[in-house]
């Protein structure tokens, strides 16, 4: 019996360091910088995201109460229910873009100032 030891080593290549490095950014905290338009583009669409969620789901919601009445109105003849069914459902549809302007406006008041103070910052660096 001899008292070998065998070792063997590999180093990652050029681009499997590049991919390694970009996976790793990914999920390090001390890595992460974001740009300032990457910051205003992802407030901008925090602020309409998030209206516009709202709103779907208020008319998605309506739309199907709605239907449900109007599938008891027209199929089952359940006049009655069917036209209360409807009603209701046309609640939500009906004050949906309300909702939208309410949440968007709020979201504006939220977050327009840090919004405004980063797009002149950019469109400052710009000129010069």
């Amino acid at each position: 019996m001899s008292n070998q030891f065998n070792f063997k080593y590999t180093a990652p290549s050029m681009e499997e360091r590049k991919e390694i490095d970009s996976i790793r950014r990914q999920y390090s905290p001390e890595f992460k910088t974001e740009s300032k338009l990457e910051k205003l583009r992802r407030l901008d669409g925090l602020v309409k995201g998030t209206a516009t969620i709202w709103s779907l789901v208020l008319g998605v919601i309506g739309c199907l109460i709605f239907g449900l009445g109007l599938a008891m109105v027209l199929e089952w003849n359940i006049l009655l229910w069917g036209i209360v069914l409807m009603v209701i459902g046309s609640i939500p549809m009906a004050i949906a873009y309300p909702v939208y302007k309410v949440v968007l406006s709020k979201g504006k008041s939220k977050y327009g100032e840090e919004i405004l103070k980063l797009s002149e910052e950019l469109l400052n660096e710009s000129d010069k």
